[in-house]
């Protein structure tokens, strides 16, 4: 991943660009922790992950755009309900009510998306948001929007 085009949190914002590596080095290596027995992040895997999180971003807000679009054409065509069934009614706020989910969960992505961004370019990136302690970087290397170590998301999970 290293190959693609990098941008930094800023760019993310809407602010400006930079590239992969500069956004990695904005916050010191040695800053972000890491578990017990685990190897300091190099810039290569923090690259990757900057660089997944902007695919991901853009890949969410590219959703967001379209369901705005969808929902807005739904909500325009809801009409007084003259000449449909119950079952047209009922489709329609069925399929209207699923697209509003989706959007929000995607709108929730972007966020979370974003908060990582900034808690690498803070330095922060890797801290449990709940406990303290470090989140580990195989989690974060495979979900790179996590802000809790698996302990704190699990009993969040069972509440």
């Amino acid at each position: 991943m290293a190959g693609s085009a990098g941008r930094t949190t800023a760019k993310a914002a809407g602010k400006g660009a930079g590239s992969t590596e500069a956004a990695a080095t904005q916050a010191p290596l040695a800053s972000l922790v890491v578990k017990e027995g685990e190897e300091a992040w190099t810039s290569e895997e923090l690259a990757e992950v900057i660089d997944e999180l902007h695919e991901q971003r853009e890949h969410s807000a590219s959703i967001v755009e379209n369901l705005d679009e969808e929902i807005s054409d739904l909500m325009r065509d809801s009409g007084d309900g003259a000449g449909q069934d119950q079952a047209d009614i009922g489709s329609s706020s069925f399929e209207r009510d699923h697209e509003l989910t989706v959007l929000s969960n995607e709108r929730d992505k972007v966020a979370q998306i974003d908060r990582a961004l900034g808690r690498i370019d803070d330095g922060t990136y890797g801290v449990c948001e709940s406990c303290g302690e470090p989140i580990g970087k195989m989690r974060l290397m495979a979900f790179p929007r996590a802000t809790l170590c698996m302990p704190c998301k699990q009993r969040e999970e069972r509440r």
